[in-house]
């Protein structure tokens, strides 16, 4: 007997082996009226139309109210996609197709890559197979026919998948599904008919080697996305523009933040006004880490190959390493700053009286990423975190985590974030004990009860030393983006035979917790940019306040402000050239500074100036002293 669930209803069906059933037959006989993409049989998504296991005990039919429902269709829409560039090109070979964030796309070899003026007509084409609706069904074929089938399509690329799953994985069968006339290969599950695709479209083309090997060839990648209405789909590419407006590196170059040179790839060069945006959150979070008794400390960039050995970090990261020979030694540059400050708690003796010891290190560290993912600030290969480890006892561990979600939620209020939690589990390749990682997941757990976090659970996405809590800031448009983490590790000290006298007299290994807020200062500064689109709050600004005058009668009041606020610690510019005002604003304009102070012959004889700010509302006759309050108020935010 199964249990049956649809939404809020449930139905118990007795499986009967002679007479196989499908999810699509229950749900005609049972369900009728909601619209359904696939199921989830004990915890497994299976289509509509496969037989059902006749052990199943729980059937969950995935409805538009289900997350993984949107991955479906998605799924469904790529294959649309495939279908359409196969009807269009028949002599164009598909490859894989699978759902990303956002969206999914789709590889494809062609002797002439497809560009983006092509992409209107396979949009209709794709409109073509939807609105005929046809069946998709899964058959189960021998990897021998299904090898001799994609052969004699000509479609050399899925022979090799099958071939790949034989010889790794000892596949004996795969699944078709079939749409129309058209066959791929794919796990699965699918949507029921192609008309499950209610709303899509096709966004851009890139360039991408056969399985990320530059020695592969070159395909064509599509890509598109994919939603459960038309009004969905509709916000989402609003968002998409709206964020090419907030693009990072577009106002980068506009404000003269940063830039990037072939001589130096996927490193950025942080002009003056950038270099100064990069230092003042720097000092908000060292003010920070000191308010909340931490030591500031540095290690050395460079350390000897048998110190990753022993951390750790060879074994599972030496992919993303860059290594090098001195003095007949090998070495590496840092990709992680917890290996140097294992050291540096070594170097001394500890009791349990020292303990909680805290060490934070803007430490630059370095990490292999391949030219085809990095994007300007975004992800680039070498960067600087706000690193720090506590080295504590068993029993501190939940009051120190508190005050790191403390921190954490001090840092991401001030620059206007909200923020969504996971909590990541033991993963495959872990170091430790069983019993240990329940200990530590455990530990997290509490912690974000304690105070008052909602969170999900994210299986298996753990650190290999540990679990940890990642926080993923929810930007303007409603994007987000994975930046602070809480790691909890009884491995590493162990490994480093790091140790403290306990009140019991016997030596212990301390509890290490690795924790990083803002994570990569390029990262968050790229992701703040978007969130503001370029406009610094006041405290953070690089130019604060830009006097402009409009007569010659103005200069010698507009100079004595100047001075004032200048001395007052404001960053201020003055222009009292002899350019119309109208030039002067629109040669400032892009810079986005808060405010701009236009004074007059007017103003200057009764003592008061004209605010203008970023969006062109002015105000006039603001006294000086009512100019001096208002922003010092405003810039109590970044206090600690």
């Amino acid at each position: 007997m199964a249990q049956f669930v649809l939404e809020t209803k449930e139905a118990s069906i007795e499986i009967d082996p002679a007479a196989p059933q499908t999810a699509a037959d229950v749900y005609k006989d049972q369900f009728q009226g909601t619209r359904v993409f696939a199921v989830r049989v004990d915890g497994v998504a299976y289509d509509l139309s496969r037989t059902l296991p006749k052990d199943a005990q729980k059937i969950e039919f995935i409805t538009e109210k289900d997350p993984e429902a949107l991955e479906i269709v998605r799924h469904g829409c790529a294959h649309i996609l495939a279908q359409a560039v196969k009807e269009l090109y028949p002599d164009v070979q598909v490859t894989i197709g699978p759902v990303i964030e956002n969206g999914f796309f789709y590889d494809f070899s062609k002797k002439e890559a497809f560009k983006e003026e092509d992409l209107p007509e396979i949009e209709k084409k794709m409109k073509e197979i939807i609105k005929k609706a046809h069946t998709v069904k899964r058959e189960d074929w021998d990897t021998d026919k299904a090898i001799a089938f994609f052969k004699d399509q000509g479609e050399h690329y899925k022979v090799e998948i099958i071939e790949d799953l034989v010889k790794n994985e000892g596949a004996k069968t795969v699944s078709i599904y079939w749409q129309g006339e058209f066959a791929d290969l794919c796990r699965g599950p699918h949507v029921p008919k192609t008309s499950h695709v209610p709303a899509f479209k096709l966004t851009h083309v890139a360039g991408a080697y056969w399985r990320g090997n530059e020695k592969n060839e070159m395909l064509t990648r599509i890509y598109g996305t994919a939603f459960l209405s038309r009004e969905a789909l509709k916000d989402y590419l609003h968002m998409v523009e709206e964020a090419k407006k907030r693009d990072h590196r577009r106002i980068g170059v506009e404000q003269d933040l940063f830039s990037f040179h072939d001589e130096a790839p996927a490193n950025p060069f942080f002009h003056p006004a950038g270099a100064f945006v990069y230092a003042e959150i720097q000092n908000f979070v060292r003010k920070l880490n000191g308010a909340n008794g931490y030591s500031d400390v540095i290690s050395p960039l460079m350390m000897s190959e048998e110190l990753w050995k022993k951390s750790g970090h060879y074994d599972h990261y030496r992919e993303n390493m860059y290594f090098t020979k001195v003095d007949e030694r090998d070495f590496a540059i840092k990709p992680m700053n917890c290996p140097g400050h294992c050291l540096i708690y070594a170097n001394s003796r500890h009791s349990y009286r020292d303990l909680p010891l805290k060490y934070a290190e803007f430490g630059r560290v370095h990490r292999h990423e391949r030219s085809g993912v990095t994007a300007g600030l975004f992800r680039v290969r070498s960067f600087v975190q706000d690193d720090a480890h506590v080295f504590c006892t068993e029993e501190q561990i939940e009051p120190q985590i508190l005050q790191i979600l403390g921190m954490i939620r001090k840092v991401y209020s001030t620059f206007e974030f909200d923020f969504a939690v996971e909590l990541s589990t033991r993963p495959e390749g872990r170091i430790g004990t069983e019993e240990t990682w329940d200990m530590a997941e455990q530990a997290l757990a509490n912690a974000l009860k304690a105070a008052g976090i909602e969170y999900k659970v994210n299986p298996g996405d753990g650190a290999f030393y540990g679990p940890k809590i990642d926080f993923h800031l929810k930007d303007s448009i409603g994007r987000t983006h994975q930046c602070g983490t809480v790691q909890l590790d009884f491995s590493m000290p162990g490994r480093f035979d790091l140790e403290y006298t306990g009140s019991d007299n016997k030596a212990h290994n301390p509890v290490m917790i690795h924790r990083a807020i803002i994570g990569s200062f390029e990262r968050f500064m790229g992701i703040y940019i978007e969130h503001v689109a370029g406009r610094f709050p006041l405290w953070l600004a690089p130019t604060q306040l830009q006097i402009l005058t409009i007569s010659d009668e103005s200069k010698d009041f507009a100079q004595n402000l100047y001075y004032q606020l200048v001395e007052a610690g404001y960053r201020v510019r003055l222009d009292d050239s002899n350019d119309k005002l109208s030039a002067k604003i629109k040669r400032y304009q892009p810079e986005k500074a808060p405010y701009m102070i236009l004074i007059g012959a007017k103003e200057a004889e009764e003592g008061v100036v004209s605010l203008r700010d970023r969006d062109g509302k002015q105000r006039q006759g603001i006294k000086v002293d009512e100019l001096k309050a208002e922003l010092a108020e405003q810039m109590k935010s970044s206090r600690i």
